[in-house]
């Protein structure tokens, strides 16, 4: 049978034989993560259970990275659970303070996810690391928790959609706008349970980075994963991040898709999504007249070195609007030293920016950025949910980093060909 990649890789982790798009298998796990909030629900379950150990102590991945550094007693409380079930298992990947990063950012980075791997996470943004061919996916506490004693969980096999990338990259085209553009144009709920599997001539011109993008927002449209073939890119990406031998992987020929969507980009704008659902899409050159009061670059969507530079590239020689605040995040504490080794922090400070350590932050409403009544921000973040960044009143708009740096430049919806 020809299989899709959101099949072949499942078929990679079972004994059962994958036959069709709503077969439950069961399937060995490749990584099981948690972060500072889900991780003491998790535990609490782990608990409850009456478990002694967790299944594999380098397979669980505890990282600390939605309120931190700890902005209070009851953040630093949430960390405190994690930290001692960490040494209590003895888990090798515990990261917090000066080792901890974005989740989604830092576990490609240290060659913790790899092609073929089939990874669960207490974080809806787990199917991030599709982007270098991984089966990842989000579930909740009481899952992770049994993934955490078995190794091992249930899975539904999802249908799959195609997205094909066709035609020239324009220049200021990052692999956000092509998500959101996708977003756009089959909804919110327009990849249900679906496996999103992308190919096309112009993925070559997708880096691993905007391929990591586009799979963290694959749950934006409902998906259960977003996925790309494991190319040369992919290849030159893992050995780069600790995988000397990562495997080639693509869909079969012939491979049945539910459904088929292609999208030519040699004449496209860059792509904003507006109030209040990623799908709520619009040219840049349609949103001139909008003005922020912030901006925030970084996250999980698009905190790492190449959206670094493109935002100093938009910066340098420039200063933020007067009355706009710009705060920059680099996503893990390797992306924050290699920008302030490349002199990309000078650009920041000298552009006025505010500079953070790594934090999911501002994105959850959390904090470093919180939004207050009337406020409106333009963010490189994922979701754009009325009150998801503070106030229920506030505005939240989703770009790209070009995007967003030109927007705080001139103070209103900027793309960075007007500049």
């Amino acid at each position: 049978m020809a299989m899709t990649l959101a099949q072949k890789i499942l078929q990679m982790h079972t004994d059962e034989e994958v036959r069709e798009p709503g077969q439950i298998v069961e399937c060995s796990l490749s990584g099981v993560l948690a972060n500072d909030i889900t991780g003491p629900l998790a535990i609490k379950s782990f608990r409850a259970m009456g478990a002694k150990k967790v299944f594999d102590k380098d397979r669980v991945f505890l990282v600390m990275d939605h309120y931190t550094p700890q902005k209070d007693i009851a953040s630093a409380n949430q960390v405190m659970v994690s930290r001692r079930f960490a040494a209590e298992m003895g888990i090798t990947h515990y990261y917090e303070g000066g080792s901890a990063g974005v989740e989604h950012a830092l576990l490609p980075e240290k060659g913790l996810v790899k092609p073929g791997d089939l990874v669960i996470g207490a974080d809806s943004h787990t199917c991030t690391y599709g982007g270098i061919g991984a089966f990842s996916t989000g579930l909740g506490s009481t899952d992770i928790a049994c993934g955490m004693v078995l190794g091992r969980l249930w899975f539904k096999v999802p249908a799959a959609i195609r997205v094909n990338i066709e035609g020239s990259m324009p220049r200021w085209i990052r692999g956000k706008d092509l998500i959101l553009r996708l977003i756009g144009e089959i909804g919110v709920d327009g990849a249900l349970y679906r496996a999103l599997e992308f190919g096309g001539s112009a993925l070559k011109d997708v880096d691993i980075e905007g391929r990591l993008c586009m799979a963290n927002m694959a749950i934006e449209a409902g998906g259960k994963c977003g996925l790309f073939p494991s190319d040369d890119l992919t290849a030159a990406y893992c050995r780069a991040h600790g995988t000397p031998d990562p495997m080639a992987l693509a869909a079969d020929e012939g491979a049945e898709y539910e459904r088929v969507v292609t999208m030519n980009v040699t004449d496209m704008e860059p792509v904003v999504a507006c109030p209040h659902l990623p799908e709520n899409t619009r040219p840049v050159s349609e949103l001139a007249s909008v003005s922020v009061d912030q901006v925030v670059i970084g996250s999980c969507t698009n905190g790492r070195i190449s959206d670094m530079r493109d935002a100093a590239e938009i910066l340098r020689g420039r200063k933020v609007a007067k009355g706009v605040r710009c705060i920059v995040i680099p996503a893990t504490p390797a992306v924050w030293r290699q920008a302030m080794d490349e002199g990309l922090f000078e650009v920041f400070s000298d552009a006025g920016c505010v500079i953070s350590t790594p934090t999911c932050g501002p994105c959850l409403g959390g904090y470093m950025g919180v939004l207050g009544d009337g406020e409106r921000c333009i963010s490189t973040s994922n979701r754009n949910f009325r009150g998801r960044m503070g106030s229920l009143e506030s505005e939240l708009y989703l770009a790209s980093p070009c995007v967003a740096a030109a927007s705080a430049v001139t103070g209103v919806i900027t793309g960075p060909d007007a500049l």
